[in-house]
Order: structure tokens, then C-alpha cells, then sequence
């Protein structure tokens, strides 16, 4: 396991990490890792059998018999995902989950029941593991870690966006918020805290497009990955 290649995005919300690692699986044809899917599930199964957020021993015990498939059509785009085989790909991304995530994921115990499962995904040719932590604690061995960062702001106004898009209103200033207390939360938990690795490479993609970040992270990618170059 240890001779398979992975390259590890991790950021705060709505850094881009997401898109970014998708297009970086597609590109190498690699396997995809969604992390942050595995903690929004955890919490949504949590919201609906009626399990405290707070209830560390519950939630670990929910986490570790995780009832989860991920079904992708297309590499590129975003797999359709089965909670216990109801389709709740739409379910997660709410910013309700999302805080709700947050929570789950402040809990050493919940880490602990997930760690094992995300590093099962590493299977050859190689993995892109996108989350919070991958490059710290999942994946510490990783070929190359990246970190992407941007401002409350405009990680705010683009989750607008999306939002808009889908027909969901919703208030521009409550989204700052509500990133900027889950920010805090994150970066401050106990067990492994949102930060870059020590080895990762950092962009800020305040004020940068896909193509852009994609350019920067091709050229990171050349260097410890030949055949892509």
C-alpha cells in the first residue's frame, strides 16, 4: 500500500479542493477520495436516527458500520452517493450538513472509526484524497500535498453561487458566517486540526481561476509524476 502513489488536496470550504481534485483523478485516471463526503454522511445518518452530535461513542459506532456506496458515471463530475441505498448526493451538500459535519468531525472518536476506511481507498494506479486533513494524518507518506486557501469572502461568494444556481436562496452575510465560525472550528479541534502539512504546497485562490489553479498544480504534479508531464 505504502508504493501507491497519492496526491492530497486539502483546504478549508470552498477553496476549490473539491473541483481541483476531481479534475487531478480525471487527468491521471486515478482513484478519488472524497473525505469530507464520508464525515457529511456521518452526520446526516446522525440527523436522522435521532443520534446527538455530541455523542461521541454513538456517532464512532455509526461511522465504523457506515452503510455508504459511491456510484460514479463520469470520473470529472461529482459521484452519486448511497446512504444506506437512498441516494442523499444532494442531502450532504446542504450548509446545514456541512456545520453539522463540522461537529462530527471535532470528535477524536469519530476520526478514529473513519481513518482505516479512507485510507482503504488507496488502491492502484494511484489516489487523489481531497478533505481537511489528508496530508497531515490519512496520508502523511503522500507523493505531493497541496493546500488550497482563499478568503471567507470570496469562499463565501462562491457557495453563493452554487446556491443561486440550484434555485436555493440564501443570504450572502449568514454564509461568511456560518464559513468563518466553521473555520474556527476546524482549525482549532484536538484531533488533527485544518492546516497545511509541513511539506504542502500552498495557493491561495483568492483571485484565481480553475484554469489557473489547474496550470500551477500540473507543474507541481510533473515534478513527482513523469508520465504526466
Amino acid at each position: 500500500m505504502q508504493e501507491i502513489p497519492v496526491i492530497t488536496v486539502d483546504g478549508p470550504s470552498g477553496s476549490g479542493k473539491g473541483t481541483i481534485s476531481r479534475q487531478i483523478a480525471h487527468q491521471l485516471q486515478w482513484h478519488f477520495l472524497d473525505s469530507g463526503a464520508l464525515y457529511r454522511l456521518v452526520a446526516l445518518g446522525a440527523i436522522q436516527n435521532g443520534i446527538g452530535l455530541d455523542d461521541a461513542k454513538a456517532l464512532a459506532k455509526y461511522a465504523r458500520e457506515l452503510d455508504v456506496q459511491f456510484v460514479s458515471h463520469d470520473p470529472a463530475e461529482e459521484p452519486v452517493i448511497l446512504l444506506d441505498d437512498q441516494d442523499v448526493t444532494g442531502d450532504i451538500r446542504t450548509e446545514t450538513c456541512g456545520n453539522a459535519a463540522s461537529k462530527v468531525a471535532a470528535l477524536p472518536a469519530v476520526r478514529e472509526a473513519l481513518l482505516q476506511r479512507q485510507r482503504d481507498f488507496r488502491q492502484l494506479p494511484g489516489l487523489v484524497a481531497d478533505g481537511r486533513d489528508m496530508g497531515t494524518t490519512v496520508f502523511p507518506n503522500a507523493e505531493l500535498k497541496i493546500f488550497l486557501t482563499a478568503s471567507a469572502q470570496e469562499r463565501a461568494k462562491r457557495r453563493h453561487k452554487q446556491l443561486k444556481e440550484k434555485g436555493i436562496d440564501v443570504n450572502l452575510a449568514a454564509l461568511v458566517k456560518d464559513i468563518t465560525e466553521r473555520d474556527e472550528r476546524d482549525g482549532s479541534r484536538a484531533s488533527s486540526p485544518l492546516k497545511p502539512a509541513d511539506d504542502a504546497v500552498t495557493l491561495d485562490t483568492s483571485v484565481m481561476g480553475i484554469d489557473e489553479v489547474m496550470d500551477k498544480v500540473n507543474a507541481l504534479i510533473a515534478n513527482v509524476v513523469p508520465a504526466t508531464s
